[in-house]
């Protein structure tokens, strides 16, 4: 369970999970990490026959340990989020101490309308502004005239009985 719980802690480099759990998940990373900041082949091979996942022993020592070289330990963060609503357990956040939150930059409510205008805005009106922009652009005589359109031709009707 615990490994598997590091494998996801390692690949998105924040989990939420019980107190208990974190506090135990706390202890395994503290001694991977310090395992792959070694950085030689017995390390790797090492953290691999804990991790079990190629990727992530790739990235624990090419992205995570590189960050943390500096530090000498406490490489996990435990945040208490509250209580879980079915059986009421501590929950609570694990994150590596290197984790940074991306926001999104977040927009005005002049831009929100501007966009929502944009996809709302008539079509036709564009392209009849492109049309135009296109003809004084090239300015071709017209050299045929508009044939007349081609008239259909007319099947026979089916005779009925009562007329022959």
């Amino acid at each position: 369970m615990f490994r598997n719980m590091l494998v996801s802690l390692l690949q998105h480099e924040r989990i939420r999970t019980t107190l208990a759990k974190a506090k135990e998940l706390r202890i395994w990373a503290d001694k991977i990490i310090t395992l792959a900041k070694k950085n030689t082949l017995h390390a790797r091979r090492q953290a691999f026959a804990r991790l079990r996942n190629e990727t992530i022993v790739k990235k624990l020592f090419d992205e995570i340990a590189p960050k943390m070289k500096d530090r000498e330990g406490g490489y996990t963060r435990i945040y208490k989020m509250g209580w879980r609503q079915g059986d009421g357990a501590p929950l609570s956040l694990v994150e590596l101490v290197t984790f940074v939150h991306k926001e999104e930059k977040k927009k005005t409510t002049v831009e929100k309308a501007k966009e929502v205008l944009g996809k709302v805005a008539p079509k036709k009106k564009e392209k009849k502004a492109e049309e135009k922009g296109k003809e004084k652009t090239e300015k071709k005589p017209k050299k045929e005239a508009k044939e007349a359109p081609k008239e259909k031709k007319e099947k026979p009707k089916k005779q009925s009985k009562k007329e022959e």
